[in-house]
């Protein structure tokens, strides 16, 4: 079943309950009216008869002449009345056929209780009457209200066709209202059946801007745009991957052609095999980055985080980098030395955060003219910031915002060697570690890189403790 039928046949059942119970409310009440009503009628027609009977006692007509008044005043359908003694025995009765009520029921009307009770079509009601001399009479009335009771039957005839009719009617609406409804749903599949890897720039449009589909369209777009973003740094990133490795490539099948053009000596040899491998080692280089990137991209929700020591990893990264690299002065500073040696652990990757601290170091001895970078650690309560400062050649305004992009690199550091993978993985490192950094900078002064990652406290376990992360 569809949702256009489903909110038809909901709506239906809806509308037809409510029109049902209106009807039986009106039928119900119009009952009780119609039964109040007679029962006011059967009592003055008692109290009326026996009132005529005390009269005809005194003033001497006959009875004749009171069964014949009686029958005047009466004007019920087959109605009767009968007055008992207080002894039960019948004093006057209007017909033979009379109703047959016992004695309890005499007694309780006797006591004063007033009793209308109905069996079939035939309504009774009895009433105590005190005659003048003193007699507590019980005077019982009967009738069958036959145009009340037509009433009632047309009154259910109307009703039930009426919502026959009803129903016909809001079943065609709810059918109508429903597609009227759904349309914009129908719109918006339509529209999303059009975006496609080559239309991904289209757009949702809702007629009804202020209705809740119009935002879930506004949502849909939002989600669009992100995908086009994303979309287009994919095919900036493979675009880039790929010249990237072209390059050294090109640069290795030139250097081995050169070399088997002619016979060479064993020293032109050397020369072309070393410049075949330092190339080599620039595409090795490119080739693990691109790796580590698309691994942490692809596997940040099942990293196994450990506890790891902030300060022994800078350590580490900077034993590294001066091993490779005689040049560079590395400082590590405590800006606020830790009473508790816990207060310097995280939940990490210690792969990957050795990693992100190492890239910021090597970039800041690498644009420094001094090869010189200070690392500045602070351990707070419930994160540690670190802070990267050197004084190399600075970036412009205009190129902050896409430092962390994949492959970008600044015009200012053009010249220097590099692929522009280290600052992009190095943020999403710290952002899967639920850190947060930031690029200060200025032309000819310098550059520092801020970052902090949140302390988490370790739990006792055997296995490493598995976080969730977001992408």
């Amino acid at each position: 079943m569809n949702i256009r039928t489903r909110l038809t046949v909901l709506f239906a059942l809806l509308v037809g309950s409510i029109i049902l119970l209106f009807s039986l409310t009106i039928y119900y009440l119009f009952d009780q009216y119609r039964e109040r009503e007679f029962y006011e009628r059967l009592r003055q027609n008692a109290f009326a008869t026996a009132q005529l009977l005390e009269n005809v006692e005194v003033s001497g007509i006959t009875d004749k002449m009171l069964q014949q008044i009686e029958l005047n005043y009466m004007s019920l359908y087959k109605g009767h009345v009968t007055i008992y003694l207080p002894d039960n025995r019948i004093l006057h009765s209007t017909d033979s056929k009379r109703e047959i009520v016992s004695l309890q029921f005499l007694e309780q009307v006797r006591n004063g209780k007033e009793i209308f009770k109905r069996n079939g079509m035939v309504e009774t009601l009895g009433i105590r009457f005190a005659d003048r001399h003193n007699r507590m009479l019980v005077v019982v009335a009967t009738a069958i209200d036959r145009y009340g009771f037509t009433k009632i039957e047309w009154l259910r005839d109307i009703l039930v066709i009426s919502w026959i009719v009803s129903m016909g009617i809001v079943l065609l609406a709810g059918w109508f209202f429903a597609g009227d409804a759904l349309k914009p749903v129908s719109d918006i599949i339509d529209q999303v059946k059009d975006i496609s890897a080559t239309n991904i720039y289209a757009r949702l449009r809702v007629g009804r801007p202020k209705d809740e589909l119009a935002k879930l369209a506004a949502t849909f777009n939002e989600m669009l745009e992100r995908l086009e973003q994303a979309f287009i740094l994919q095919k900036s990133f493979v675009s880039h991957a790929s010249h990237e490795l072209l390059t050294p490539l090109t640069v290795m099948m030139g250097q081995v052609d050169v070399a088997l053009m002619q016979p060479r000596n064993e020293l032109e040899y050397k020369q072309a095999l070393e410049s075949v491998l330092e190339e080599g080692k620039k595409m090795n280089s490119l080739v693990n980055g691109l790796l580590e990137l698309a691994r942490v991209n692809a596997d940040a929700a099942t990293l196994s985080f450990k506890p790891v020591r902030i300060d022994e990893l800078l350590w580490q990264g900077r034993t590294r980098l001066l091993q490779k690299n005689e040049e560079y002065r590395i400082d590590i500073e405590y800006e606020k030395l830790p009473g508790n040696e816990e207060e310097l652990i995280v939940m990490g990757e210690e792969s990957l955060l050795q990693m992100a601290f190492q890239n910021l170091i090597e970039n800041g001895c690498k644009y420094s003219e001094d090869h010189h970078i200070i690392v500045t650690l602070n351990a707070g309560d419930d994160q540690i910031k670190l802070t990267f400062t050197d004084h190399g050649y600075g970036i412009p305004p205009e190129d902050l915002p896409h430092l962390f992009e994949p492959f970008f690199r600044s015009e200012t550091t053009s010249g220097i060697i590099g692929h522009g993978i280290g600052l992009a993985l190095t943020h999403r490192i710290v952002t899967i570690h639920k850190g947060q950094i930031r690029v200060e900078s200025e032309i000819g002064k310098g550059t520092t890189v801020e970052v902090t990652v949140p302390v988490r406290k370790p739990i006792t376990s055997e296995k490493p403790v598995v976080f969730e992360l977001d992408e």
